[in-house]
């Protein structure tokens, strides 16, 4: 195997490491470098994932009822990702909301790991909007799956798009090295990646469902960077989770409004 393939599967490992609890091994002769590369496989891994969840869904539905099919397959994720970006959701409510006006004091509550009313209500409802727009697509399993995969893949595209066009604030944190941006062959990676989950949902789909799924994702993309930016300044890793969170929820809305 080539030296530079052999590069690449560090660093794609660096990313499932960064983004899941998944127990791989160490990489050998880690860099910072090498995990600020690593931004450039969010959306494949944040696609393994989803495959995770419609795997746990299909094999769920075979013998359950769709909505607790779905209900396992949202557990798969949770399990999967230790509920990272599920927890940068709660984090950005709980700052923001408790003080929205002074951004030193939003990002120091950000960093307490007690969970608020703020970002506790964020956060049951996140979940609870998830579970009913992907019940909504039970009746055809195979759209479950799809939505899943195409969710939670694009979602990690457009917290990559945060990376790519605003400012890191924090000093340091979780997200410091992954804050650099890609250059020309990592951005194309994650543009091939994103084109790729975006055809998938129009081909096995279909055009208008993967049109509506992609303006939700937008939707949900913008309209929490126009909660937190303007009040911080620029984004940290809850942000992050946040903008997952947003956008995968987008994504799935604007499926439920094509079934």
């Amino acid at each position: 195997m080539s030296h530079a393939i052999v590069k690449e599967l560090r660093i794609l490992a660096l990313a499932v490491q960064f983004l899941t609890r998944v127990p791989i091994p160490a990489v050998a002769d880690f860099s910072p470098a090498q995990l600020a590369a690593a931004v450039r496989y969010y959306p494949l891994v944040g696609a393994l994932i989803g495959a995770v969840c419609a795997g746990v869904f299909m094999l769920a539905q075979v013998w359950l009822d769709g909505p607790v099919a779905v209900l396992l397959a949202i557990a798969a994720g949770l399990a999967a990702t230790g509920a990272f970006h599920e927890d940068g959701l709660a984090d950005t409510f709980d700052g923001i909301g408790t003080s929205s006006a002074d951004a030193v004091r939003a990002l120091e509550i950000m960093r307490d790991s007690r969970l608020g009313t703020y970002g506790s209500v964020a956060l049951v409802m996140a979940l609870v909007i998830k579970f009913a727009a992907l019940s909504s697509l039970a009746s055809a399993p195979a759209a479950v799956g799809i939505a899943l995969v195409a969710g939670h893949g694009l979602s990690r595209f457009s917290s990559v798009a945060v990376i790519q066009t605003s400012r890191y604030i924090r000093e340091t944190g979780a997200a410091t090295e992954a804050s650099k941006r890609l250059g020309a062959a990592g951005s194309l990676v994650v543009l091939l990646t994103g084109a790729a989950l975006a055809a998938g949902l129009a081909v096995f789909l279909s055009p208008l469902a993967a049109m509506l799924a992609l303006a939700g994702l937008l939707a949900g993309h913008v309209l929490m960077r126009l909660y937190f930016q303007p009040r911080l300044g620029g984004y940290t890793g809850d942000t992050l989770g946040a903008v997952q969170q947003a956008s995968e929820l987008g994504l799935y809305l604007g499926l439920a409004a094509w079934a």
